[in-house]
């Protein structure tokens, strides 16, 4: 049996008022509207609920025995459409890689979804992966991204041209700019978003890495201080200028580093889409960014 929840509130309403008159004005409908309504709900039961006399209306067993329920299955109607209301509408973890802040794009996502739940995550290099293994909904980082089964939704932010960072005491840190050329003599620290490490060549000097490309951020900025190695990063990558025995210099002749908000292709989501527009927006400076839909 289909109980509508309607019906069941005229009855308790009939009851709290203690006759139709008065029941039919609290509900705001006409009284034989309401009268024709507890009929209906007596038949759906099979049992007279109500004892109908001149001196006005009162309940039967039946009644009696099935207003408890009744009130409990409005209270339990009200506090589930209560719970629903109150719950987040979905949920989006942003990933955000190295020195890139995302909090812009979590305030534009929380104003336009004022019910979801928007967090962000840092992650470090190694866990970009985490976007593939649904540790995180979005993400927002540097080029090259991991391959991921079923592709993802890429849109470009924005491009950054890169800088050498050098120790304070190097013989090109005074330079204005620095061509490719200019470091053909130099042994060059593995960086993740460094451009020798995804298909842009960089003449260096022969012989190992200093260091491997699993070591920190931090340690290979030790390193270059220390005077063994220079390393070349996204000009927006400040961490290095947080320290005063390094220096940056403009590096020409580099395709330039390139900042996406990326998202599982399969994610077709409303906060999906939203993120990607949000990030547009707060991120990328508002201008529309070119899209890659499916990147393997």
């Amino acid at each position: 049996m289909d109980l509508d929840l309607r019906l069941v509130r005229y009855f308790t309403a009939v009851v709290e008022h203690g006759g139709f008159g008065k029941a039919a004005a609290a509900v705001h409908v006409a009284q034989p509207a309401l009268s024709r309504q507890i009929q209906r709900l007596e038949h759906e039961l099979g049992a007279r609920l109500f004892d109908r006399t001149p001196q006005g209306v009162s309940l039967t067993a039946a009644g009696e025995e099935f207003l408890p329920y009744a009130r409990t299955l409005l209270t339990t109607a009200q506090r589930a459409a209560q719970a629903v209301r109150a719950a987040p509408a979905g949920t989006l973890v942003i990933g955000h890689v190295g020195d890139l802040v995302v909090t812009p794009a979590v305030r534009e996502l929380r104003r336009r979804h004022p019910g979801a739940l928007v967090r962000s995550r840092h992650l470090e290099w190694r866990d970009l992966d985490a976007l593939a293994q649904h540790r995180v909904d979005a993400l927002v980082t540097r080029l090259p991204l991991p391959q991921a089964a079923g592709g993802l939704r890429v849109t470009v932010l924005y491009d950054e041209p890169h800088v050498a960072v050098l120790p304070r005491s190097h013989r090109l840190a005074g330079k204005d700019s620095l061509d490719l050329a200019d470091l053909a003599d130099e042994r060059l620290v593995p960086c993740r978003y460094s451009p020798a490490m995804w298909g842009t060549p960089i003449p260096t000097a022969a012989g190992p890495p200093a260091v491997s490309g699993e070591d920190s951020f931090e340690d290979k900025l030790e390193l270059v201080a220390g005077g063994h190695s220079v390393a070349v990063l996204p000009a927006g990558e400040r961490r290095s200028t947080l320290r005063t025995d390094l220096v940056t210099v403009p590096l020409h002749g580099i395709e330039p580093s390139r900042v996406v908000a990326a998202t599982r292709a399969e994610d077709d989501s409303a906060l999906a889409e939203s993120f990607h527009e949000a990030a547009q927006a707060a991120i990328g400076g508002g201008a529309s960014g070119s899209e890659t839909p499916v990147a393997k």
